[in-house]
């Protein structure tokens, strides 16, 4: 059973360098490595249907499917989010005020490093990728008490340059945790075409002032 995993996990590598690979509209919109509210990754539905999670699976650098398994979300409606983090649920959710509704998988054990890779699996079929890490990769973020988002043309394409620091306040609905941390998990908001542009000329000055 594991060489089968395995072989399935190289396939996978080998045919799918970029993200979207397979034809499923379930995107990775956020991210944050590290945090005092518990480190994080979002995936949201963009697409109009409904999407059944049942057998699918998160893995980091390792890049095998069915490590981390996903299948407790059940159906994903249109729009909605739902979160993968190392806390549990509940304290995640207590530290982010998120209601009921929102839908998330705690204890995660394939944690994120400042340099690592998202890959989110529907059964051996690579969905979604982002590989990151400032430290590796010039001119990039570092989403440490803050979390990384991306304009929507930017989504599904495995491009880490083109992703920017959450504000409080911002387009996306981005607001500050209980213990500090500035993100917006579980808030499925995609700004309008008119406020695009003022979010990307954001973006770019947020970038410079981290840095």
């Amino acid at each position: 059973m594991k060489m089968c995993v395995c072989a399935a996990a190289l396939m996978v590598a080998a045919g799918s360098s970029l993200a979207g690979v397979g034809s499923t509209d379930m995107r990775i919109t956020e991210w944050m490595y590290s945090g005092l509210s518990g480190e994080f990754i979002e995936f949201t539905n963009v697409g109009s249907s409904p999407i059944d999670m049942t057998g699918w699976s998160f893995d980091d650098d390792s890049t095998l499917p069915g490590v981390i398994d996903l299948s407790s979300y059940g159906v994903v409606q249109p729009g909605e989010s739902v979160i993968l983090t190392e806390l549990l649920a509940s304290e995640f959710s207590a530290n982010w005020a998120l209601p009921a509704s929102v839908k998330v998988i705690g204890g995660n054990v394939a944690n994120l490093g400042r340099n690592d890779t998202i890959n989110l699996f529907s059964g051996t079929t690579l969905i979604d990728r982002l590989v990151f890490g400032d430290q590796n990769i010039l001119g990039t973020i570092r989403t440490q008490n803050i979390s990384g988002i991306t304009l929507p043309s930017n989504l599904g394409t495995n491009n880490v340059a083109g992703w920017f620091f959450s504000s409080v306040g911002d387009a996306y609905g981005s607001r500050a945790s209980a213990l500090g941390d500035v993100a917006n998990p579980g808030v499925a908001a995609i700004p309008t075409p008119g406020v695009l542009a003022l979010v990307g000329a954001g973006a770019v000055m947020a970038l410079r002032r981290r840095r």
